[in-house]
């Protein structure tokens, strides 16, 4: 599995009743591929996973992947603060036609050691055949993966296929990319960096306003890693402010509240996620009606 470019954190859309909007879904993954996204990503944090029965994990995993059929990698988010549990989601996952690789995420709430978070991803790493994309989201975890941890699990471990990098930190991030192999693909995991990350060697971005923009952040990303800097750089400056909006309230409320204007799902969250307040939908409104976003 190559990565490179810009893939999508995909939403999970819900019914009013808070059931699984699998039509919705399945059209969303339609339009992400048809807009040109490199790779998706089914039940990462954007997805509202954390609420997901075990059942709804794997049959959003499945259908994203199904409607996929093979045209872009497929990655499945497969996260949780049980190491067992974490081995088991991932022996199911490797079981289901069309993934193409994990997602991990540190585990979160126990605050692990550097030794702990090593053992926790080298178990994931060796329950399934699958190639592993490292996932450090301190913010949301409580946790950080440092750059030398990574480099440790890639001396024991031969199926850790990239990392995605959403501490926020540059200057860390810089440290890793310096740090491992340069086949080893860094994807910047905050839209708002992405190409700062790709100016000192990360490999794209998985973002969250791709679910908005797809074919825009696809355009910027390919920009920046041909060198094309003048139009990366008119990009990012046009779609700013909707690259820092999933940060204004808790995500993935803004995107989905952004993409309900669009038509492109209904706005329903899973608790505790709820919906945006009334100051921030008025800004949203405002700014995607003056990026044309809205039906």
């Amino acid at each position: 599995m190559q990565l490179r470019g810009c893939g999508t954190a995909l939403v999970t859309p819900f019914h009013h009743d808070g059931g699984l909007d699998t039509r919705a879904l399945t059209a969303l993954v339609e339009w992400q591929i048809s807009c040109g996204i490199n790779f998706l990503v089914a039940c990462g944090t954007t997805g509202e996973t954390p609420t997901l029965d075990e059942a709804e994990w794997l049959e959003v995993i499945r259908i994203v992947a199904e409607a996929a059929k093979g045209r872009v990698p497929v990655l499945a988010g497969c996260t949780h603060n049980s190491t067992r549990e974490a081995v088991n989601k991932a022996q199911k996952v490797a079981e289901l036609k069309g993934v193409s690789g994990l997602l991990t995420a540190n585990p979160y709430y126990n605050k692990p050691s550097q030794e702990g978070q090593f053992q926790h991803f080298q178990a994931i790493a060796k329950a399934t055949k699958l190639p592993v994309v490292l996932y450090n989201i301190p913010g949301r975890t409580g946790t950080n993966l440092e750059p030398k941890t990574i480099a440790r699990l890639l001396e024991h471990t031969d199926t850790i296929a990239g990392v995605k990098e959403s501490s926020g930190n540059l200057q860390q991030i810089t440290e890793l990319i310096h740090l491992v192999p340069r086949t080893l693909p860094i994807f910047a995991g905050d839209d708002n960096i992405a190409l700062a990350a790709i100016g000192v060697g990360a490999a794209g971005l998985i973002s969250v306003a791709s679910n908005e923009i797809p074919r825009e952040l696809v355009k910027m990303i390919h920009c920046a890693l041909t060198d094309d800097w003048d139009t990366a750089r008119t990009l990012n400056a046009k779609y700013y402010e909707l690259l820092l909006a999933n940060f204004w309230e808790t995500s993935p409320a803004p995107v989905k509240c952004v993409m309900a204007m669009m038509g492109r799902v209904q706005e329903h969250y899973r608790l505790p996620i709820v919906p945006v307040a009334t100051a921030t939908r008025e800004r949203l409104r405002k700014l995607a009606a003056h990026l044309q976003l809205t039906v």
